[in-house]
């Protein structure tokens, strides 16, 4: 008897992405990566919470509350991305003089802002300042979207100054603060490129018969589907890379009598 499989690359995409999520929260806590890195374990948590609540709450719930409750996670998504953004940038270039720092950080948001004004459309602002319900909903989605998107930028352009000088300034290829912050930047590079193509096809293709348009959409899923795998093999990055400790980080952990992560005891507790 044949065996049927009928899920769809979404849905093992997905099933895949939530379970990885679990694990790499798994690691986080249990390894005591949480505790140096609050803010990304809390972006982790909330990006396993999206993407649970979209799968029980879809469908189930009048359009205009599931657009409230998306959105809401949207922000506080973006919002937590910054602040992840922010803190893995000081660790992986915790000995750069507050001179060079400052100087590097007016460049990349200047950068950034270049960025959000040029690429793509802004609704106009009568719009987002009507004062009805719908109006706040389109304002709060800019928000999270623009927020999104400077989060991507300053990720990229980080990415690309760790790899260049992060080992001069205490971010070594096998640290932790490194290793995230090129996960982050290559789920960065792949959602703006698709974001790019999907643009360029856009504007570009111009559909005459339905399975034309329907040959369309199902590129812009091909897309999407290549940008959530790239997400997930950064994901599986993540976990293996936090598993395992950073260069000397048993020794100093052993001299200054802090906690070891689970699963790791002194030689001489163990003999």
């Amino acid at each position: 008897m044949p065996l049927n499989f009928a899920f769809t690359t979404v849905q093992v995409l997905w099933t895949l992405t939530f379970a990885a999520h679990l694990v790499l929260l798994v690691v986080l806590i249990g390894r005591d990566r949480a505790r140096r890195f609050p803010f990304f374990t809390a972006a982790i948590a909330l990006a396993a919470l999206r993407l649970l609540s979209s799968r029980l709450l879809y469908g189930r719930l009048p359009q205009l509350t599931m657009s409230e409750i998306f959105i809401a996670l949207a922000d506080v998504a973006a919002v937590v991305a910054l602040l992840v953004v922010g803190d893995i940038a000081r660790r992986a270039f915790r000995t750069v003089q507050q001179r060079t720092l400052i100087v590097w950080t007016v460049v990349l948001m200047v950068l950034g802002g270049l960025v959000l004004g040029f690429w793509g459309p802004w609704p106009a602002w009568k719009t987002l300042t009507a004062g009805s319900l719908l109006s706040t909903l389109q304002l709060m989605q800019l928000m999270a979207q623009k927020t999104a998107l400077l989060v991507d930028v300053l990720t990229i352009a980080l990415g690309v100054l760790v790899l260049l000088f992060g080992r001069r300034y205490g971010a070594g290829w096998r640290s932790h603060a490194q290793q995230l912050l090129i996960g982050l930047s290559t789920a960065s590079l792949s959602q703006m490129a698709v974001q790019t193509i999907w643009g360029i096809i856009a504007k570009t293709a111009v559909p005459h018969s339905m399975e034309e348009y329907e040959h369309i959409l199902g590129l812009r899923e091909k897309l999407l589907n290549g940008s959530n795998a790239v997400y997930l093999l950064v994901l599986i990055w993540w976990i293996i890379c936090l598993w395992i400790n950073e260069p000397g980080e048993k020794q100093e952990a052993a001299s200054t009598g802090e906690n070891m992560p689970a699963g790791e005891l002194p030689e001489d507790t163990q003999k």
